[in-house]
């Protein structure tokens, strides 16, 4: 009150004076919070630039196979270069033709929309430069507060003083919002005309730009007639700034546009139960928290041939019936690299998520006996060591308890056969035997080796696979053996980038020698007897069902058991695990359902492998090759009515000539030569 009253009093000097005095204070006061909102923003350095953007997955050959998105919000990040230069044009001609001059906000149009404003009474004009739209996208809602207004105004300097206009420019038509759930000009491109944003026309480009100003009101599919008439607005000013020629603006204007709509158009599924495993690896093993994956844009570049993802399905699809119910899983992988190239976990995703190739656990059955034979390996025995097989029954240490294993259809050769017919032949009482003898302990000690990390036990059972396990981990224990003893992890993903190509993760791949390189061949030869009828003896080989199929080299292993059906085996370049079986672990129903696992291995392999180079499995120089009667394991004669070539470490392989049919003068001189040059001990002890 004071104040006023002497102001009053004041002559008009006296106020002149007061007001040069204020004028200068608030002037003042003003230009030293400019400053200092200045320094603050500059201290405060660029804000985080948090897009959510759409996480996509991509194959082995470079195909898109899968996308993560928040919520139907597509999003998509691609470099200003790759962005048409007729949308850039259009965009800062429509939006912000000072863009590349002002430092944020542009006071010319803040002064012109003002003034609008108050002719008309109303707000009909909007100033908001690119730089403002882009930080209110970024980090505002779109409120109309004052509070909003200072918080924009004050990101706008951060981004102008942080990041230089194309980036700027860049990260605008990133995230504009375009209509149809469609983020950013490069999904916008997809949906409303099925190319890259930097595929697009004059035409197209056009309509694009002008759809930010009301995603619905211009959208070109909901009000095709505002859209045009934006369009023309747009061209008209390209026009003007001399960004396109006058002529260009009628031949854009009639050109006639086909919508595309491409988000709905139904996608087939690439490969979903890969997909899931790619997901359970980047959250379980490269620790990527939900939040990145979802919202992150990252490029997840993974192994999956889609070539042999499309043979896996087809395959299951025609080999079981489709009435079954009935479940499958296999897992195709590269022995040498550990990359996963084909996985199925069921027959119908939609129907079960539950990834049998990764969460089931079931019981291997007579596949599990490969590492119980490498095991013999390493204890003295050959592909000729031989065991009589006949109905035994096991008495076990506790003095109480009996073990009766049998053979498949109770069918025994009651007579002495060799390790490579018991393997051939999947011989029960020979591979209880051996486990015995060895003590079961050794087969769970090989099989941590291989990789088998489900829980073991020590029993006489185990050598048939009483123990249930992953067909993943089953499948890359296998490719031990088709890499010479080499172990590798499996792999699903190879790469990670954000969305502008910076790697994030590459994976690096590493191998372990777990098993002798020279045992690892022997037992290749050994599982490829799986497939030879000449090993034949009381009973058909394992693989005769399937071999007149095969047109390579290939050694697997079938298992089963009254609930599963397996098949495992590999060619050099590629190792595949089959299973077959009921979710509810009901027994298998009849020939057909533990048929299955060998006609999809089968099938697979060959499909999966067509076109590619046939190759042999690789003798390592301390194995050498011996002509044997394969059913006895002894040195063949020219009598021998059957032959095979046998593999044998070096210093292991059979000396006996058979002489079961007859020996020629020529052998006879032969084995007395031998008998005097092994000497007394070994003559006597010669086991």
């Amino acid at each position: 009150m004071k104040f006023w009253q002497i102001y009053k009093e004041a002559t008009k000097q006296q106020k002149i004076r007061w007001i040069k005095k204020w004028g200068i204070i608030a002037s003042g006061s003003f230009a030293l919070s400019i400053a200092g909102l200045l320094l603050l923003a500059k201290l405060m350095g660029p804000p985080a630039l948090l897009v959510p953007q759409t996480t996509i997955m991509y194959a082995a050959d470079g195909s898109k196979m899968g996308e993560i998105n928040n919520g139907g919000q597509n999003r998509y990040w691609v470099p200003l270069k790759k962005i048409d230069k007729n949308l850039i044009s259009a965009t800062i001609s429509i939006e912000d033709k000072s863009f590349y001059k002002h430092n944020g906000f542009d006071l010319k149009r803040i002064a012109g929309a003002l003034l609008a404003d108050v002719k008309a009474g109303a707000k009909v004009q909007g100033a908001s430069t690119i730089t403002q739209q882009y930080a209110r996208n970024l980090f505002l809602t779109h409120e109309k507060t004052w509070r909003r207004k200072f918080q924009e105004a004050f990101y706008t300097l951060r981004l102008e003083m942080s990041y230089s206009k194309d980036e700027i420019l860049e990260g605008y038509l990133n995230t504009i919002y375009y209509g149809h759930g469609s983020y950013g000009i490069q999904s916008a491109s997809r949906y409303y005309f099925g190319k890259n944003a930097e595929e697009l026309s004059l035409s197209e480009a056009s309509m694009l730009a002008g759809i930010p100003k009301g995603p619905s009101y211009y959208s070109p599919i909901l009000h095709e007639e505002n859209a045009k008439k934006r369009q023309g607005i747009i061209l008209s000013s390209m026009a003007e700034d001399g960004s396109i020629k006058k002529a260009d603006v009628q031949k854009a204007t009639s050109d006639r546009l086909s919508f595309v709509r491409e988000e709905e158009e139904e996608v087939a599924t690439v490969a979903p139960y890969f997909q899931d495993a790619v997901m359970r690896a980047l959250k379980k093993e490269l620790n990527v928290n939900t939040n990145s994956i979802q919202f992150g844009g990252l490029r997840i570049y993974t192994t999956l041939d889609p070539h042999m993802q499309e043979v896996a399905e087809h395959t299951i699809e025609n080999r079981i019936i489709d009435n079954s119910s009935i479940q499958t899983a296999l897992v195709a992988m590269d022995p040498r690299s550990g990359d996963v190239k084909a996985l199925v976990g069921g027959r119908d995703f939609e129907e079960s998520s539950f990834n049998r190739a990764l969460q089931a656990k079931r019981a291997p059955g007579s596949t599990f006996k490969p590492f119980l034979y490498y095991t013999a390996l390493e204890h003295g025995y050959t592909a000729s060591t031989p065991i009589k097989s006949e109905p035994t029954t096991f008495a076990m240490g506790d003095g109480v308890s009996n073990y009766k294993p049998k053979n498949f259809k109770n069918r025994y050769a009651n007579d002495f056969i060799t390790m490579a017919q018991a393997l051939a032949l999947s011989d029960n009482i020979y591979a209880v035997k051996t486990n015995l003898y060895l003590g079961p302990e050794k087969l769970v000690k090989t099989a941590k080796k291989f990789g088998i990390k489900s829980e073991l036990a020590g029993i006489p059972s185990l050598a048939l696979g009483s123990k249930a396990v992953g067909v993943l981990e089953l499948t890359n224990a296998y490719g031990v053996f088709a890499n010479g003893g080499k172990r590798v992890e499996p792999v699903f993903i190879t790469k990670i980038t954000d969305s502008k190509g910076e790697v994030l993760y590459e994976h690096k791949y590493e191998s372990e020698q777990v098993i002798d390189e020279n045992k690892a061949f022997v037992m290749t030869d050994l599982l490829e007897g799986t497939f030879d009828e000449k090993l034949n003896d009381y009973t058909s080989v394992t693989g005769s069902s399937i071999n007149h199929y095969l047109t390579r080299p290939m050694a697997g292993k079938s298992g089963s058991t009254p609930n599963d059906s397996w098949m495992v085996g590999y060619a050099p370049q590629l190792v595949t695990g089959v299973w077959v079986g009921y979710d509810n672990n009901e027994e298998l129903h009849d020939v057909n359902d533990t048929g299955y696992s060998k006609r999809i291995w089968a099938y697979f392999m060959e499909g999966a492998l067509k076109n590619k180079q046939i190759l042999s499995f690789e003798k390592p120089e301390g194995v050498t090759a011996v002509t044997i009667n394969p059913q006895n394991g002894k040195l063949a004669t020219e009598s021998c009515p059957v032959t095979r070539i046998s593999y044998y470490e070096k210093g292991t392989e059979p000396v006996e000539y058979c002489d079961e049919h007859g020996v020629s003068k020529e052998i006879k001189e032969k084995l007395e030569q031998k008998k005097e040059k092994k000497g007394f001990f070994k003559r006597i002890f010669s086991w």
